[in-house]
């Protein structure tokens, strides 16, 4: 009634299921190393009660708002007057390779007044009001 095997060969489904439990074996390794950084870090961070206040408290956070602030309004003051005094510049040269350089001088400082400055003040806003604990508090 029971279905004989030739000896040396295993049934198929013995096969699959040393297989699947060999694919098991083999991924468990890689998923507890990728989880045990989440199960050691997380847990330490959660823990702390008000994170926020403490670092808006810290020197950091206000070295951190004044880079901030340097960059908000004197990237484009800076790149406005270099760009104004080029424009005003242009006529009154004589020489065409001085000329050259007041047009890059003139782009340059729209380039990173107008357009770099105040894009980076966005990213770093970002960065810091989604990405450093506790920024959210501080209102960058």
């Amino acid at each position: 009634m029971c279905a004989q095997v030739p000896s040396g060969e295993t049934p198929a489904s013995t096969e699959e299921s040393t297989s699947v439990i060999r694919i098991l074996h083999r991924s468990i390794g890689p998923i507890l190393l990728a989880l045990l950084p989440l199960i050691l870090f997380v847990g330490t961070a959660a823990a702390q009660s008000d994170p926020g206040s403490a670092f808006c408290d810290s020197n950091m956070a206000d070295t951190i708002q004044n880079i901030f602030t340097i960059i908000q309004f004197g990237g484009p003051l800076i790149g406005g007057v270099l760009a104004l005094g080029a424009t005003v510049a242009i006529p009154f040269t004589r020489r065409s390779d001085w000329k050259k350089e007041m047009k890059s001088v003139r782009n340059q400082g729209l380039l990173w007044g107008v357009i770099v400055a105040p894009l980076g003040t966005e990213i770093v806003q970002f960065i810091l009001n989604n990405i450093v604990v506790g920024g959210t508090s501080c209102g960058f």
